[in-house]
């Protein structure tokens, strides 16, 4: 199953219509994918004093958490689309992370303390939109991003996209970085 994960809270947004052209080209191919719409699910991104306290025992008490995991148990790819503020991921991107990422659900340790990650997803694909030069974030989302987060809950075959300046550049490098993107998704 594909998941997609995105979180932009306006529906006019550059980041919706990636998704709406990802949504139409998954549905023209065939390929079942499921959505998880962190701002129109009403995902709270806060980790709460409850939340801590049931984090390393993978508790929680949030049905959507729990939907979540579950979804991304059946995940095979998992593509992230969201914007870059402030030179990073969105708050409640990073919140789905804190809140989603449980021990002994999503990753696990060894006895000696290393991580070990407990989902088998193949592919993972990073969209990110920005108006900094798309070489600014590399350090962190080729980097850190991949090997810290990803790679220690099994989410594998890393790639991420950038569209730098968004809004700024021209339609005409909207619409290549749209198409670098939908290649990229078709194969």
């Amino acid at each position: 199953m594909i998941t997609i994960v995105t979180a932009h809270p306006y529906d006019k947004s550059f980041n919706r219509h990636i998704l709406d052209e990802i949504a139409r080209q998954f549905l023209d191919l065939g390929r079942e994918f499921q959505l998880i719409d962190l701002y129109a699910d009403g995902f709270q991104a806060s980790m709460s004093t409850t939340d801590l306290a049931g984090f390393s025992r993978g508790v929680t008490k949030d049905p959507l958490v729990e939907k979540y995991q579950q979804m991304l148990r059946h995940t095979e790819h998992i593509i992230f689309l969201f914007p870059v503020w402030w030179g990073m991921m969105p708050a409640i991107v990073s919140g789905f992370f804190d809140r989603t990422f449980l021990k002994g659900v999503i990753y696990d340790t060894t006895p000696e303390g290393a991580l070990m990650p407990c989902l088998d997803i193949k592919q993972t694909t990073v969209v990110t939109t920005s108006e900094s030069p798309t070489a600014m974030f590399e350090p962190f989302f080729a980097g850190y991003l991949p090997s810290h987060v990803f790679d220690t809950v099994g989410m594998n075959g890393f790639r991420w996209f950038n569209c730098d300046h968004i809004t700024s550049g021209s339609d005409a490098h909207r619409s290549e970085f749209l198409a670098s993107v939908l290649k990229y998704l078709a194969q």
